[in-house]
Formats: structure tokens, sequence, C-alpha cells
């Protein structure tokens, strides 16, 4: 099965040769882990705590599925790595904001730390974009 770099326009990645923002695979879509960094690139965080930072980075993941063709309903596996998982509410708070009805299927990780101190959340995805 091919596989091929997904390009997004409007969502910076890392530098050349370190990873992809989303690899897609036939119908299956894999996002990178995303952290809460500015849409335009650059290495400062979006967001001072686990709600803001989620919320930010679920709208890369929504530019990052929308530029594959998808949307967030075609979401099917989320997992979500966290510095202090008692704060995991503030990260439901966020995801509700773009997820109703059936969420994808979700695993939560407390890590004890993450790529910079200022970094509280990342959160990798898989979306099916085959036919529904």
């Amino acid at each position: 099965m091919p596989r091929t770099k997904v390009p997004v326009s409007d969502v910076a990645e890392a530098a050349p040769g370190l990873w992809s923002n989303a690899i897609r695979a036939g119908d299956t879509l894999y996002i990178s882990g995303q952290v809460a960094r500015p849409f335009e690139g650059g290495t400062e965080m979006v967001g001072k705590d686990e709600y803001e930072q989620s919320r930010h980075i679920f709208a890369r993941i929504k530019r990052i599925v929308k530029a594959a063709g998808g949307t967030m309903d075609d979401l099917v596996k989320m997992t979500i790595y966290m510095v202090n998982i008692q704060k995991n509410t503030e990260v439901w708070r966020a995801r509700r904001e773009f997820f109703s009805g059936d969420f994808p299927a979700s695993t939560l990780v407390e890590v004890s730390s993450l790529a910079k101190p200022e970094v509280l959340v990342e959160i990798e995805t898989v979306a099916y974009l085959g036919k529904r």
C-alpha cells in the first residue's frame, strides 16, 4: 500500500528529516503527536494550561485532517499524553468543543515529561478516510 505525506499549508511542521505531521496509507491517516505550537511554526507554546493547550492541539488536528480530505468525525483513535493526569478533565473539556456523538477510541497516558517543560499535553490520532 502506498504511503504519502499529507501537505498541510496552514500547520507548520518540524524541520525536514525529523517527522511529518501526517502520513496517509490507503484509507488510513496517521497524525503525529501534536503539541500546542503556533500554526505558523516556532517553539513557543500556545496556552498556559492543559485546557488551552488541548484546545489548540485539537485545532491543529482539525486543520491536518481537513487537508487530507476528512473531518474530525473521521478520527477513530486518539492517544493523549499528559504530564499531570490529574488535569485530564481539562483535556475532556477541550475535546467536547471539537467532537460530538461517538468520540474516537481513546487512551490517556501520564508521562514524566514531554519535549519541553512547558509542553503539558501531546495528542496523536488516527483517522479512517474511506467510504462512509
